[in-house]
């Protein structure tokens, strides 16, 4: 079984927070991009994902960060998705995919930078999203189809992901 991350967040001056301990994977996910979507949907114009204790991640996790930013960067008024806590090994998953185009990682002008720990102090557990194997694959389909369209590079890489994701859920396009 792959590791579940815990997802926590919290809203404060200026930004939301979402914190992913653990693995950042295809089953963390769906929760971390419902409680952005959330943030969005109340108007936040700031998004940060911290990555303090995220472990690792794996292409839907990062395909769904950038969905996130793309998402974020389109609001009427702009906005952006800022990457804290990032070690180097995540910072360098994220960078060899070219996704540091779309989101600032480690921001060291950030309006949250010094407060680091009392935030992590004041967040609440989010509702991990349960969803069943068709919506699961639906989620990791969608990641994989923001991750080929963010480069020519990803495209190459991930054509094939897609593509048997799409056979497998039936929704090739014909």
């Amino acid at each position: 079984m792959t590791e579940q991350s815990d997802i926590d967040w919290g809203k404060f001056d200026g930004f939301s927070w979402i914190r992913c301990s653990g693995k950042g994977n295809f089953l963390s996910s769906p929760s971390v991009k419902k409680s952005a979507e959330q943030c969005l949907e109340l108007g936040e114009r700031c998004l940060v994902i911290d990555l303090h204790q995220c472990s690792g991640m794996d292409s839907t996790f990062m395909g769904m960060l950038a969905g996130l930013a793309m998402r974020i960067t389109k609001q009427p008024g702009g906005g952006r998705l800022e990457i804290a806590g990032a070690a180097e090994r995540n910072i360098n998953s994220l960078e060899d995919l070219g996704l540091d185009a779309f989101m600032e990682i480690n921001p060291d002008s950030a309006a949250w930078c010094g407060r680091e720990e009392t935030i992590r102090g004041s967040l609440s557990a989010w509702k991990v999203q349960n969803l069943n194997s068709r919506e699961r694959g639906q989620e990791v389909l969608d990641a994989h189809k923001i991750l080929a369209a963010a480069n020519e590079d990803n495209a190459q890489k991930f054509e094939s992901v897609v593509q048997l994701l799409e056979n497998e859920l039936g929704t090739q396009t014909k």
